[in-house]
């Protein structure tokens, strides 16, 4: 349903988000920026704590302790940009206990029209510059013209991936003299 402005559509919200907090899965309201986000947790958890639920507002510089509590609470407030790349950067951390985030339950969308339509033209991109050396890839690409296919490794055409054989592992090893290929701290070069 559609309201416009002042009809009171942050009062509106309260009951389904209170029904649908109850299952203790979380929701989310999404909003157009960090300042309508934390004026409404402010304005509206009065109404929720007596209810006993909790709230939490995600806002851009908070570290990932105070983000992982914040979605820890049963309605979290924030904007479809901190959501969005908070989802981007859980995907790129090998741990789950990393997460900041948990499962997607249920959400109400303000200004929808604005965030799904014009906010929609925005790609969310996380960028910057390598920390990392090239070494590794320099080494590995030194090593790929050494091994020979069926006998280092075999192509799985339908998978499109490469696999090495006993063999392979065993002269990958002895080319980065190492004695594992297959430990954790070599885990960047598998």
């Amino acid at each position: 349903a559609e309201m416009k402005t002042g009809e009171g559509k942050t009062l509106a919200a309260t009951m389904p988000l209170y029904l649908n907090a109850l299952e203790g899965k979380g929701c989310h309201v999404v909003t157009v920026n960090d300042y309508l986000a934390s004026r409404d947790a402010e304005w509206m958890s009065p109404i929720y704590h007596f209810l006993g639920l909790t709230v939490g507002v995600i806002v851009h510089g908070m570290d990932d302790d105070e983000r992982r509590k914040a979605y820890g609470a049963d309605i979290t407030y924030g904007t479809n940009n901190e959501f969005g790349f908070d989802y981007l950067r859980d995907n790129m951390k090998f741990s789950l206990d990393d997460y900041v985030q948990r499962e997607f339950n249920f959400a109400i969308v303000d200004e929808v029209d604005s965030i799904l339509i014009d906010e929609a033209r925005t790609p969310l991109i996380i960028s910057g510059a390598s920390e990392e050396s090239t070494d590794k890839y320099y080494k590995i690409n030194q090593i790929i013209p050494r091994l020979k296919e069926s006998v280092d490794y075999t192509i799985e055409e339908k998978s499109k991936t490469v696999v090495l054989t006993e063999e392979g592992v065993s002269n990958v090893e002895k080319y980065l003299n190492v004695q594992n290929l297959y430990e954790p701290k070599n885990i960047e070069i598998v």
